[in-house]
């Protein structure tokens, strides 16, 4: 029988504890990505709709898309730790995931906003250790510099790590984005030559722009 695609919920171990991950499967798994949520002290977990629309974007390309909580979020054990515990338990999940699937099956590693800062962090990490590097990454409303609390929240600076080598990086952010700055991001991207595309008129949380998010993961990020 023809399977279809699915959503489980599992748990891999971190440093922490127990990571809480839900699991979203194409038909025939033929890669993997990971795709990280927003900053768990302003609301953000795994069912964030940006996240959503990631995880649906790449399960639609043939890879099965991990969502784990960052620690202290759901049914995730530990506590925030401003990016530096949350890498090592997105490198322990890609562990878990290679001995689930393989070690040999593509990779590809999304984000949003503080889950995208942890991509650039994970990304340094894979790059240290001598792995193979991500195929494709996609940044969406990355935080990068000085960066404005959701809701009023206090302000936070991000010192946001270079992509090593010539990894494919798709960089989308807001034009009105008034939790990270487009300039931020611009700043960040300039020296490395990285190009942004910038959805006019968006506001950090792409409202009304979803779909747009989705086409353009679409139309570059080729499938596995």
């Amino acid at each position: 029988m023809h399977r279809t695609s699915s959503t489980e919920s599992s748990f891999a171990h971190g440093a922490a504890g127990q990571i809480e991950i839900q699991v979203d499967l194409p038909a025939v798994v033929r890669g993997i990505a990971l795709v990280c949520h927003p900053h768990p002290l302003f609301g953000g977990t795994n069912h964030n709709k940006v996240v959503t629309t990631l995880t649906r974007s790449f399960r639609e390309l043939g890879f099965v898309a991990l969502r784990p909580n960052f620690r202290g979020v759901g049914k995730s054990e530990g506590q925030h730790d401003h990016g530096v515990g949350e890498t090592d338990d997105m490198l322990a999940v890609l562990d878990w995931a290679r001995a689930r699937w393989g070690e040999s099956l593509p990779l590809v590693l999304g984000g949003f906003s503080f889950g995208a800062y942890v991509q650039t962090r994970l990304t340094g990490r894979l790059a240290a250790a001598g792995a193979q590097p991500p195929r494709h990454l996609v940044l969406v409303g990355m935080a990068a510099g000085m960066t404005e609390g959701v809701g009023g929240g206090s302000s936070r600076r991000y010192e946001t790590p270079a992509i090593p080598g010539h990894i494919p990086t798709l960089i989308i952010h807001g034009e009105t984005d008034d939790t990270v700055s487009l300039s931020n991001v611009l700043d960040w991207a300039r020296p490395q030559r990285l190009p942004v595309i910038v959805v006019p008129g968006a506001d950090h949380f792409f409202h009304g722009r979803l779909g747009l998010i989705r086409e353009l993961v679409g139309r570059n990020v080729a499938p596995v």
